[in-house]
């Protein structure tokens, strides 16, 4: 257990932060799961959609520090990519 006043503030801070960085994951994570079902679907626009509301979230997690930015770089390219080959059929 923490004895110094400034490590208790800090588990105390830990704590928030870990509600807040779950629930960005959580919806980053659901806002790729709707382009995934786009994809799977076929659906042109539901797919450029979803790919549009995604990009924001996940790049506000790549700032934010809950995704790395290359992480974050890489799976937007590939989706992107994914999405522009259904959005050429």
């Amino acid at each position: 257990m923490a004895q110094h006043k400034s490590a208790k503030k800090r588990i105390r801070r830990n704590a928030r932060r870990a509600v807040i960085n779950k629930s960005r994951l959580s919806a980053i994570r659901t806002a790729v799961k709707g382009i995934e079902i786009a994809l799977a679907a076929g659906d042109k626009a539901a797919a450029q959609a979803a790919f549009k509301k995604a990009m924001p979230a996940m790049a506000r997690g790549a700032t934010k520090g809950v995704m790395h930015k290359r992480t974050v770089s890489r799976k937007l390219s590939r989706l992107s990519k994914r999405v522009k080959a259904v959005a050429a059929k």
